[in-house]
């Protein structure tokens, strides 16, 4: 079985590119099946990653082809993709869910992005037996990683970089008014980290309004109608956005009607969303800024320094999976062999024992018992040094040769004929 992944990150590509492969979770079950095989599709704010498992080698261009084509054959350069097999592709996704891949070191919402990402790989049957393992030992990788080091004790999430970064523009957040666009996971978080530093005033608007109410409720805010989303905005001093939408929801034309009356206050607008809320045109608006995920990620590598320590131990932990990993790959294959090569050698065994005790008569018990024994040990010494050949860590490549060898994958007869 052969390892492919194909993916698009952070690392190869601006926010600008990887917006346009970005998938919501209500596409996952259309989207997945068109890779033609078993796929996992995961999709977050800065990575979307394709896992496949095949009989073959696949290479990167097809899977390239199918990401283009779902969405709308989006033009990108293909050296914005990375292609990796093998176990290289398993390490990869590990250190991906202990979150060492993350544009956050450390952060921890991508342990729950993976499970999901498998969740949604199984419930549109696009998954086997090996790309079941494969995700279940990356999120056992992930929660051990957060359990027995400190990487993520010092994460700093793109929340909290985002609430930093509206308190270093605008100073003291108490007196702002403060509005979050969408109340999804990351309009959550970010909602939650402004309320931790004071913010009264903070206003929750979605497209889903039972969403927005039970945040709002949740931290103390207002709901308010995603209709009045343009007169809210004017009223704001910090607009933070992170919905799921395909398209823009603020405009330079929004932006410029919001802050048509406001004397000079400054609007701070902060884009956590991928694809990205805010036209990039209205950073032309006069005193407004807009910062999205790119401005964030040369932000949070500044204050990387205590959570690298960690990478090492979170190494540690990943390379442990990718042996279990191995192990298991390695035992998928060779375990069935060495069991049939082990009951094709017993039950020619014991047809030679019926036909030689036949023919030596009246045996004691005790003479039966020390003949059977020769040749249970003689068979086990016959078969111990392929049996270790098999078991070593390249054993797979003596499977084929071994089962052609002794006809393992052909009928036998040989206990029905047993005089053949």
């Amino acid at each position: 079985m052969h390892i492919t992944l194909v993916g698009i990150s952070h690392k190869t590509a601006p926010v600008a590119v990887r917006e346009r492969f970005a998938f919501a979770a209500d596409e996952l079950p259309e989207a997945l099946p068109k890779f033609g095989g078993a796929a996992v599709l995961v999709s977050t704010c800065n990575r979307t990653e394709v896992y496949m498992i095949a009989h073959h080698a696949i290479t990167p261009g097809p899977v390239i082809a199918v990401l283009r084509d779902l969405k709308s054959d989006v033009e990108a350069p293909d050296d914005v993709f990375y292609h990796k097999t093998g176990l290289d592709a398993a390490r990869h996704l590990f250190r991906v869910s202990a979150g060492i891949e993350s544009m956050v070191l450390g952060e921890s919402e991508i342990l729950g992005q993976v499970r999901s990402a498998f969740s949604a790989a199984t419930a549109a049957n696009t998954h086997n037996a090996v790309l079941s393992q494969l995700f279940h030992t990356a999120i056992r990788v992930g929660r051990k990683a957060r359990s027995e080091t400190g990487i993520g004790r010092h994460a700093v999430s793109i929340s909290s970089t985002a609430t930093k970064l509206a308190e270093r523009t605008l100073g003291d957040l108490p007196s702002r008014s403060v509005l979050v666009v969408s109340a999804g996971e990351a309009g959550k978080l970010t909602a939650r980290s402004l309320a931790e530093r004071g913010v009264t005033k903070l206003l929750v608007t979605s497209r889903t309004p039972a969403r927005a109410k039970e945040l709002a409720n949740d931290l103390g805010g207002r709901p308010v109608p995603f209709n009045k989303l343009g007169a809210t905005m004017a009223n704001s001093d910090i607009v933070i956005t992170s919905s799921a939408a395909p398209d823009f929801l603020i405009g330079q034309a929004e932006v410029q009607e919001a802050t048509a009356n406001r004397n000079g206050r400054p609007l701070l607008l902060i884009d956590i969303a991928v694809p990205r809320d805010v036209d990039p045109a209205v950073r032309g608006v006069f005193n407004v800024e807009l910062y999205d995920m790119d401005d964030l990620q040369a932000l949070v590598e500044q204050g990387r320094s205590a959570r690298k320590q960690e990478v090492a131990n979170v190494e540690r932990i990943v390379e442990e999976g990718i042996d279990r990993f191995r192990t298991w790959v390695r035992d998928r294959g060779v375990v069935p062999t060495v069991a049939e090569l082990r009951e094709r050698a017993d039950s020619a065994r014991r047809a030679e024992l019926e036909k030689t005790f036949q023919r030596l008569g009246d045996l004691t018990e005790k003479q039966r018992r020390s003949i059977e024994a020769m040749s249970s040990a003689l068979v086990k010494k016959l078969l111990h040094e392929l049996i270790v050949r098999l078991k070593s860590d390249d054993g797979e490549r003596y499977v084929v040769p071994i089962r052609e060898l002794f006809s393992l994958d052909e009928e036998q007869d040989q206990d029905a004929h047993p005089d053949d």
